[in-house]
């Protein structure tokens, strides 16, 4: 049988660089992130965070997937076994496709997760989602990870150990660095997903991402899809800047 991370792999494969690129409508107003994804001319995949979700409610994925999106559903579940296969069963029942979870809930919790999320979509006639495992999140800096978590592995010990703990528990897929995607991709290869953010696409600043990349560069290191923020939805014109970073990938450069 398929798995949903087969089933989304194949898509890519054929897939316009569009496919590869998934906006994040991080800082908006409900009223403006369905604005704004309607705007967007050949938009296909869009994120909806925390901030959004808890501004909007679960109505906010039927909204975007009315659109025409396909919606990566960014809550970062971690939590005991139970409240973990829940939360992750109503999410899938919802219609998201990438759902987010983190890698250190551990196996218990990670397998609950997986199983219900099948089980939510299967129910209510939705595409299975592929759950994503957070590895470390790329706002982390490795001295400040070990002084303020008094954990001594270094980052580039702790992902892979964490990704393989994730892919033995039947995610399938995790959240990374594009700066450790290809270690992953060696790792864990296809259909494994690596979405990546953290992409900085020619001439945007950094922010408050530490580890870095741009997008022909990730893809080219093994990531499945890219999460592009701020340099698409700040940008002057978000239609031009999407395209900006569709041509990147189009031409590797």
């Amino acid at each position: 049988m398929e798995t949903a991370a087969a089933a989304v792999l194949a898509s890519l494969r054929s897939a316009l660089p569009a496919d590869r690129i998934i906006v994040a409508l991080d800082g908006m107003a409900p009223d403006q992130a369905l604005a704004f994804s309607a705007q967007v001319e050949g938009l296909r995949w869009v994120k909806v965070g925390l901030e959004l979700f808890l501004q909007a409610g679960p109505e906010v994925v039927a909204q975007l997937r009315e659109q025409g999106l396909r919606v990566f559903l960014d809550l970062k579940f971690h939590d005991i076994p139970v409240t973990m296969a829940g939360a992750c069963r109503r999410a899938a029942a919802l219609g998201a496709e990438l759902i987010t979870v983190h890698a250190c809930a551990g196996n218990e919790a990670l397998q609950a997760a997986q199983t219900a999320a099948v089980e939510g979509a299967q129910s209510s006639g939705q595409r299975v989602p592929t759950l994503l495992a957070v590895t470390v999140l790329t706002s982390w800096e490795e001295q400040r990870l070990q002084r303020e978590l008094a954990i001594a592995q270094a980052i580039a010990e702790r992902v892979p150990a964490l990704a393989q703990l994730s892919a033995t528990a039947g995610i399938g897929g995790c959240v990374c660095s594009p700066l450790e995607a290809a270690a992953l991709r060696a790792q864990h290869p296809e259909p494994f997903a690596l979405v990546t953010p953290g992409i900085r696409p020619k001439g945007a600043a950094v922010g408050d991402q530490a580890r870095v990349m741009g997008p022909a560069e990730a893809i080219s290191a093994g990531a499945s899809q890219l999460v592009i923020g701020r340099p698409i939805t700040k940008a002057e014109d978000p239609s031009d800047a999407f395209a900006a970073c569709c041509a990147e990938l189009r031409t590797g450069s």
